[in-house]
């Protein structure tokens, strides 16, 4: 997987997710917006990262992302995780082009 552009800035990130609490979407196969880059940070425990060629769900690739690390999801990318150990805990922070209308609203609504 690759980088984030540099002229790519964090817009949001969600909560930490555990088993407990993981999205039920985040499971099952699902894309990134156009124009956001998804990074997976897993902060505790380990999952597993499922690309698709495309909707119909043909698998592209798999990889395991571990405690400390990360993984990055291209815009418009179909995938899907798997929690592989009890202690898994990830975040997500999503990017956009600084010069985005998806940017320019997230800096609005934190200015207000």
């Amino acid at each position: 997987m690759a980088l984030v552009p540099k002229d790519f800035v964090n817009y949001k990130s969600t909560p930490v997710f555990s088993r407990d609490n993981v999205p039920k979407m985040l499971l099952h196969m699902h894309n990134t917006k156009a124009g956001v880059y998804g990074q997976i940070q897993v902060l505790t425990g380990s999952l597993k990262f499922y690309g698709f060629t495309g909707s119909r769900g043909e698998l592209g690739k798999e990889i395991i992302i571990r405690a400390g690390e990360t993984a990055i999801s291209h815009p418009e990318y179909w995938h899907k995780v798997e929690l592989l150990t009890e202690d898994t805990q990830f975040r997500l922070h999503f990017y956009a082009h600084k010069d985005s209308a998806i940017a320019a609203q997230q800096q609005s609504e934190r200015s207000e």
